[in-house]
């Protein structure tokens, strides 16, 4: 059966390696979260949170993990469905591949070395002594550096500027607008004016990294800035020169590294995290949305908030600034009630 015509349950099953519930024979055509899926689309349940909106859909089948029942279709079960999800997604939106070639409106320079796998759309620049790998991607305006290394099997899509001494390793997904090995933002103070710190160093992607859509990653001032293998960056994150990201790392949205920081191995930056410069973020530390680091902190820690405190602590912060008001009443009927009983015994002067 063709994807176009969509594949039976049985077929599913057996690709995905999964076990059925119910009939094997019947046809989807498509994925759909929840609340849009129709009677010929497979939904999914990552968890028993979403029972009771699985219950309700109109979808055709489910991928659901083993502990969830009564659901008003045939059940794919997965022990891990949102690993699963990924795959069942892949057989009906399968990644396009690009006709390896050199658009004609392209520029690549004469000692470039570009693989006889690789694809190169339109209007890309591909500068002096650059290399790019097998089966690598540059979609249409992107535009790759002197000497900058392309690793096998990347991807850069549409605006994408990889600058000069940048090596990206293999299977790298650089997304829309990304500007990797800008200068380093130094300078020194010189009287009334400033003077920039020469940029010289270089950036150093690893294997299978993604970075999103307008982040940017500068190169280092001496040296390189590092992003280690496997680390996963949201859009709009900033990277400063000489900073070091561990392997599996997770940057979300807006997250800004200042210079020559170390972000740990399996560490967990969350939206609008800012770390200052100089600071260690300690092997799977987790950083709650839009806390400010300007300490080191330790491996496994868990902050949150502005100051960067432990989550716990923060939260109960949090609940305890509702009671504020209540609170500043409370203690001006006190004082005030103080003040009267220090005026009827004679004390000296009001009560502070």
């Amino acid at each position: 059966m063709t994807q176009e015509a969509g594949y039976t349950l049985g077929q599913l099953s057996e690709a995905l390696g999964t076990t059925l519930d119910g009939d094997a024979s019947r046809v989807v055509r498509g994925v759909a979260p929840l609340e849009t899926a129709g009677p010929h689309e497979i939904s999914f349940v990552t968890d028993a949170r979403y029972r009771n909106a699985a219950r309700t859909s109109r979808a055709g089948a489910f991928l659901a993990p083993p502990d969830v029942d009564g659901l008003p279709g045939p059940v794919l079960r997965s022990p891990s469905p949102r690993l699963t999800l990924i795959d069942l997604i892949a057989l009906f939106h399968p990644p396009a591949r690009p006709v390896p070639g050199i658009a004609t409106s392209a520029v690549v320079a004469p000692d470039a070395r570009v693989a006889p796998s690789a694809s190169v759309g339109a209007l890309a620049v591909i500068d002096a002594g650059a290399v790019v790998g097998e089966g690598v991607q540059i979609h249409p305006l992107v535009y790759v550096g002197p000497g900058a290394v392309i690793g096998d099997g990347s991807v850069l899509y549409p605006h994408v500027v990889v600058r000069d001494r940048v090596t990206l390793g293999r299977r790298v997904i650089v997304h829309p607008g990304a500007v990797i090995g800008a200068d380093g933002f130094g300078y020194v103070r010189a009287g009334a004016a400033y003077r920039k710190l020469p940029q010289v160093g270089g950036v150093r992607v690893e294997d299978d990294v993604e970075i999103g859509a307008n982040t940017t990653i500068d190169r280092g001032m001496l040296g390189d800035t590092v992003v280690r293998r496997g680390t996963k960056i949201d859009n709009l994150v900033q990277v400063a020169h000489n900073v070091e990201v561990g392997e599996d790392a997770i940057l979300a949205a807006q997250v800004g590294i200042a210079g020559s920081s170390r972000v740990g191995r399996g560490a967990v930056l969350l939206g609008q995290v800012g770390v200052a410069d100089h600071v260690t973020v300690g092997e799977g530390a987790v950083l709650g949305a839009q806390c400010g680091v300007a300490q080191d902190v330790p491996a496994g820690e868990r902050l949150t908030g502005t100051w960067g405190r432990p989550m716990a602590q923060a939260r109960r912060i949090w609940l305890a600034q509702a009671d504020l008001p209540d609170l500043l009443r409370r203690v001006k009927t006190l004082e005030r009630r103080l003040e009267e009983l220090a005026a009827r015994v004679g004390g000296e002067g009001s009560v502070k």
